[in-house]
């Protein structure tokens, strides 16, 4: 019985003795200091990084919605030259018709036969050799053959009422061709020779654009500014100010 007793009251002391003993220091999921401040460190850095790689996206998208922005206005500015230019077309066509009809059925004497003959003549050949270099672009797709076709026009016909469009023209085909030297001087026939021409605003936006892509950055200025000085409120003049905006 003195040895059951014994025995309890051993068991009871080692159980005090055990509970006593304090607890290691660790917060409450177990880690130490140290490494609740390296994870710290880590979550950090984590959001560091988060934070860099969407300003990047951001960057990204801002300079692609300039890029949409300067791709719109120049296809809007593209395709208002080319329905400028179908309606020039339709207006010509309509004319050649109205002098046809106008042209004297009978003739008082054989000089004013041959006068009137040739006057027509030569009328009709300026319209057709222009519809037909028109014709060779918007129709035909042909623009390598356009490019000879404009130069023989504006040779043969260097006063015609449509010369300052066909030196458009010729400049814009050899624009795309990168032919930059020959394309100026075509643009620079129409801004200096026909201030009246509806291509002239049109023409110095292209001088500009040329003087950007051999690298004559202020000359390229002085045009997009004399755009948009000269024709506010027009598409060349928007279409200006988006390119001085890029430089």
């Amino acid at each position: 019985m003195k040895r059951a007793v014994l025995t309890t009251a051993i068991l009871f002391l080692s159980i005090g003795v055990a509970s006593a003993v304090p607890a290691p220091v660790a917060d409450a999921t177990g880690s130490s200091t140290e490494e609740r401040v390296a994870r710290l460190e880590r979550i950090f850095q984590a959001k560091q990084q988060s934070e860099f790689q969407t300003q990047q996206r951001l960057d990204t998208l801002q300079q692609e919605v300039l890029d949409l922005r300067g791709l719109n206005e120049q296809q809007g500015y593209q395709i208002d030259q080319m329905l400028q230019r179908q309606r020039q077309l339709y207006e010509e066509i309509a004319n050649l018709s109205v002098k046809s009809a106008q042209a004297p059925i009978v003739a008082t004497s054989q000089a004013s036969l041959t006068s009137s003959s040739s006057s027509s003549s030569s009328t009709l050949g300026e319209i057709a050799s222009y519809e037909h270099a028109v014709n060779l672009v918007l129709k035909q797709r042909k623009y390598e053959e356009a490019i000879p076709a404009f130069s023989g026009f504006i040779k043969q016909y260097p006063e015609s009422t449509y010369a300052a469009n066909a030196n458009y023209w010729l400049g814009q085909l050899l624009y795309n061709k990168s032919d930059f030297e020959p394309a100026k001087q075509a643009f620079e026939t129409v801004v200096n020779r026909f201030k009246d021409s509806n291509k002239r605003a049109d023409s110095l936006v292209k001088l500009g654009m040329i003087a950007e892509k051999v690298g004559k950055v202020p000359s390229a200025k002085v045009y997009y500014q004399q755009v948009i000085k000269e024709y506010a409120n027009s598409a060349a003049a928007r279409l200006a100010q988006q390119q001085l905006f890029v430089l």
